[in-house]
This record gives structure tokens, sequence and C-alpha cells, in this order.
């Protein structure tokens, strides 16, 4: 499994921005379409809400890649 760590600067970061953010796709647009097909998860939870609110602390995995966020 690939992982990756995300510095977050402010508060929180969404969702589809984060994969925008890390390379694991061209574009929010992009990011909101991966998040609905159902493929991204969030702390080990299907993740559907496109738009929801990532903070310090929280893993995100698409596939065989897993984001920790910090």
């Amino acid at each position: 499994m690939r992982q990756l760590a995300f510095q977050l600067d402010r508060d929180h970061v969404e969702l589809n921005q984060l994969l925008k953010l890390c390379g694991l796709c061209d574009s929010g647009g992009a990011g909101k379409a991966l998040v609905a097909s159902g493929a991204v998860f969030v702390d080990g939870r299907r993740e559907l809400r496109k738009t929801c609110k990532i903070h310090a602390g929280q893993t995100v995995r698409l596939g065989e890649t897993e984001i920790r966020v910090a």
C-alpha cells in the first residue's frame, strides 16, 4: 500500500480537494466523481459526501493509496 502524508495548513480540507491536492485526480470535479463512485474511505468507512470535511488525524484511502492527514 502506498502511503502519503498531507499537512493541513487550516482547520479542514474538503475530501474532493484533498484527492486533487495529493495528485490522485486532476481536478476537484474528478475528486467528486471518485467519491460518488464509492471508492473512497475515511477512517475505514465508505464516504459518499463529496465535500466531507477532513481534519488532522484522519486517514483517507483510495484503492491502494492511503493518505494520513496531519
